[in-house]
């Protein structure tokens, strides 16, 4: 059996209470390998406490081409079942994790690129970016949550136009359909995405604990179900003595109010 540590193909640094997440292939213009994806899994499983909200980035001129597909190989279909299933346990540490996760993105967010993204809360992307879902003209489908997350963000029939056709979006259309909330300079994704996850992370953490985890809930249940989920969330919020603290400092004067 080879014992020899895999080499570290995403890149976790800590800045106060971000954490930094690159995707560290740029020669493969951060294509995804099992290994990058199980290195994604454990770090978002295992993020220190301290951390409260992370960024995740690409190395080089391209954030994620997506799939490596010099390791696409035959498989039966319960090898395709469980592989994809590991990029969906994967993908849902980031998503259902402890903390909002800002994607920065800039040249290439292809296929499984495109997928990652997705499964992050909030997305900045700046011109340079570039979107496209190429599994439809290479005889496969998406395999990552991409089913799922996408059409949440763009609608189906954008989805199912990029794969039967292979259309590819711009970043300032891309913006437009839904691809990302914030489209910035060349350049300086990360350093806005960088601006915001400094912001988010001096939120109460039980508020972003609940719009990651009980928001997306609410959107889909029946509006009954959706008001008493609100109603239980709400409450368990308000509870929590940071809160108590923020709601007194504002009544005293002591919070800045919301301006233009």
């Amino acid at each position: 059996m080879d014992l020899t540590p895999s080499p570290a193909l995403v890149q976790l640094e800590l800045r106060g209470p971000v954490a930094v997440v690159r995707l560290a292939r740029p020669a493969k213009r951060n294509a995804l390998s099992d290994a990058v994806v199980a290195q994604l899994r454990d770090i978002f499983q295992t993020l220190p406490a301290t951390v409260r909200a992370a960024v995740i980035d690409g190395d080089g001129p391209h954030f994620c081409a997506g799939l490596d597909l010099s390791e696409l190989q035959e498989r039966d279909a319960g090898a395709g079942l469980h592989h994809s299933r590991s990029w969906h346990a994967a993908l849902a540490a980031i998503e259902q994790g402890p903390v909002p996760v800002i994607a920065a993105l800039h040249g290439a967010v292809v296929g499984g690129g495109l997928e990652l993204a997705s499964a992050c809360h909030i997305r900045v992307a700046d011109a340079s970016t570039f979107y496209a879902l190429p599994e439809g003209s290479r005889g496969i489908f998406v395999g990552g949550g991409g089913s799922v997350r996408i059409p949440k963000l763009i609608g189906a029939a954008r989805m199912t136009d990029m794969m039967l056709t292979g259309r590819v979006y711009n970043a300032e259309d891309g913006e437009r359909a839904g691809f990302a909330q914030y489209l910035v300079a060349e350049g300086t994704a990360f350093a806005k995405a960088m601006e915001l996850a400094e912001r988010v992370a001096q939120n109460a953490p039980l508020t972003n604990y609940a719009l990651m985890h009980a928001l997306p809930r609410i959107a889909e249940q029946p509006a009954d179900h959706g008001f008493f989920t609100e109603a239980l969330m709400s409450a368990i919020a308000q509870s929590a003595p940071e809160a108590k603290e923020r709601v007194r400092a504002f009544l005293e004067g002591k919070a800045a109010k919301v301006a233009k």
